[in-house]
């Protein structure tokens, strides 16, 4: 695991961060870039928001950078299903991490993966015999840039609709624009990550 998960990386002089805020059908969105990429993408009310900031943060709206993220929240919004891998992404986080965010941009539209099923792909990625979902969780849980890299397309073993630091309704929605056949999924009516 000690290669480059993302194409793109923070660069030396990209210390700054800028943001700025796009509406959407679930919610304000804020973006946060270094300028050339996006570092951040939270939901208003979601658990860990910025986390991952260190710093000042400036707003900004009017970054190229921000403006191809728009245009992919639009089309995403449009349930056009566009590529991930045209944004320029750098998460914060360590290689653990990086390595399951990694797993959850090679989930396609319309299907989901339980934390089961990428802790045993991790697993193997590591060369380790096993792997705790739980781990798995937290990784998914802190994901800094939520719908674009689809911690929502996450699920349960059983198909229980739990873990989305932006709220189950939010993750419902972003399924259904998605085209995800929900037959089978359910929301808990307890557990400790609603």
């Amino acid at each position: 695991m000690k290669k480059i998960l993302y194409d793109y990386v923070l660069r030396k002089g990209e210390s700054t961060l800028y943001s700025t805020q796009y509406q959407s059908p679930v919610g304000v969105i804020t973006l946060e870039s270094s300028g050339q990429h996006l570092t951040g993408l939270w939901i208003e009310g979601q658990k860990y928001f910025a986390q991952t900031v260190d710093g000042k943060v400036e707003s900004k709206q009017n970054l190229p950078i921000f403006e191809e993220v728009k245009k992919w929240l639009d089309s995403y919004f449009e349930g056009q299903n566009p590529d991930v891998s045209i944004l320029p992404l750098a998460p914060k986080g360590g290689e653990f991490r990086q390595a399951v965010w990694k797993i959850l941009c090679s989930i396609p539209y319309g299907q989901y993966i339980t934390y089961g099923e990428i802790a045993k792909k991790i697993a193997i990625l590591m060369n380790k015999p096993s792997m705790s979902s739980q781990a798995i969780g937290g990784a998914v849980g802190h994901n800094p840039i939520s719908i674009i890299i689809p911690c929502h397309r996450v699920v349960g073993a059983n198909g229980s609709l739990t873990g989305y630091a932006g709220g189950i309704d939010k993750k419902i929605k972003l399924l259904e624009i998605e085209g995800v056949d929900m037959t089978g999924l359910f929301v808990p009516t307890k557990g400790t990550a609603l």
